[in-house]
């Protein structure tokens, strides 16, 4: 696929229906240049753990890889993409229902789509990856062309990149994508040197309350485990296994992720997950995965097969901020929704995405619909910080 750049010379974009046909190294020269911002879901061993465990990659899954690469004069992956064709809007976490339903009550057939995303995954982080240099910036533009361009190219209506970062955001939408904002709940490390530390920044009462919940969480003889990289053996995955697909199919109805998946993470991405896991005696009942970023803890799944007060709070929240204190971490993300954590320190932030819609009557609709629901969404996060749980004077 030929695209013009800024120099009308022409550049080419290549569609790739596997990421295991781009060099690991090519990849992640784009997405993870810079160890101290290391962000584990864009590496090419995690969207390859994705495929080659079969969670993405045929039509039962909904996402179909077509990853967009582009090649500098010497041949080499300057710039690439995690894109995919679309055909329902499962595992997103920014919700288009209700557009897909309007294009098609008007005529039209919202799907098939293009999603730029790191499937299931709402984390924040770069979608347009680009190797540094001083065309890095150019090359995030033809990436963002060369996506619109292949939209209309296989019949699809519209290209979503989801979860980007503030700059990206800001270069799409003077590239004529339409922006949104949604938010999340992060903890943001003040230099606390521990728990006790970050606790002494919050008023009386939420201090006292959250010392009540990690000791009640715990007040049934449980014991915490952290386990990194060679601890974490086949029989940990089995376990973390039983507790995911529990809170799958209580929440979700289908979990989006299967066993293979999980070891595939363990032989190539051991040393960037840490599995806080509670047992009774010698039996697991209950774990959190977190995957280590260079700069931040990505809470991502937990479950239990016993139900035991405050021990989601516990594994999920308090035991990330113990451990992003302890290794110096600048945050943690805890994932998607759940205004719960605020009491908890986790503070209101947004998060942003990007839609290219091709249809011109379509794409001012939305147009209009997203400029009332950022304002609500900034009201939002603000009314919400006003109840942070902070000291005054203390407010992260």
């Amino acid at each position: 696929m030929s695209i013009e750049n800024g120099e009308k010379r022409t550049v080419i974009a290549s569609i790739v229906a596997s990421i295991a046909d781009i060099p690991a190294a090519s990849w992640d020269a784009c997405s993870n240049p810079d160890a101290a911002t290391y962000n584990p879901f864009i590496a090419h061993a995690f969207l390859s753990a994705l495929e080659e465990s079969g969670c993405v990659g045929s039509p039962d899954t909904g996402w179909i890889p077509q990853h967009i690469t582009i090649a500098d004069a010497d041949g080499e992956i300057a710039a690439c993409a995690p894109c995919y064709a679309k055909f329902n809007s499962a595992g997103e976490y920014v919700f288009d229902h209700s557009w897909a339903s309007a294009y098609d009550r008007a005529g039209g057939s919202y799907y098939p789509k293009l999603q730029i995303a790191v499937p299931f995954t709402p984390v924040p982080g770069d979608r347009l990856l680009v190797r540094p240099g001083p065309d890095a910036e150019h090359h995030r533009h033809l990436l963002a062309a060369a996506a619109a361009q292949l939209a209309q190219r296989i019949g699809a209506s519209s290209v979503h990149i989801t979860f980007l970062t503030e700059p990206e955001w800001e270069l799409l939408g003077g590239d004529g994508y339409l922006q949104r904002t949604d938010q999340q709940f992060h903890w943001s490390n003040a230099g606390y040197a521990s728990f006790d530390d970050f606790l002494a920044s919050l008023a009386s009462r939420k201090r006292k309350a959250l010392r009540k919940e990690r000791a009640e969480a715990l007040s049934d003889g449980l014991v915490i485990e952290h386990l990194i990289g060679a601890d974490i053996e086949e029989r940990h995955w089995d376990a973390f296994f039983e507790f995911y697909m529990d809170t799958g199919n209580r929440k979700w109805g289908h979990p989006y992720l299967n066993r293979r998946f999980f070891s595939l993470l363990g032989e190539t991405m051991a040393d960037r997950c840490l599995l806080v896991m509670a047992r009774r005696g010698e039996r697991y009942i209950a774990g959190a995965l977190n995957l280590i970023g260079g700069d931040c803890l990505y809470g991502r799944y937990w479950g239990a097969i016993e139900h035991h007060p405050f021990l989601h709070f516990e594994l999920c929240y308090y035991q990330a901020i113990d451990y992003a204190i302890a290794h110096k971490l600048a945050r943690v993300e805890a994932g998607a929704q759940g205004e719960h954590k605020l009491a908890r320190g986790y503070m209101p932030t947004p998060t942003y995405s990007a839609h290219y819609i091709v249809d011109p009557g379509f794409r001012q609709a939305v147009a209009r619909y997203l400029e009332g629901e950022r304002a609500a969404i900034a009201e939002n996060i603000a009314d919400l910080s006003a109840f942070a749980p902070f000291r005054k004077g203390q407010q992260r």
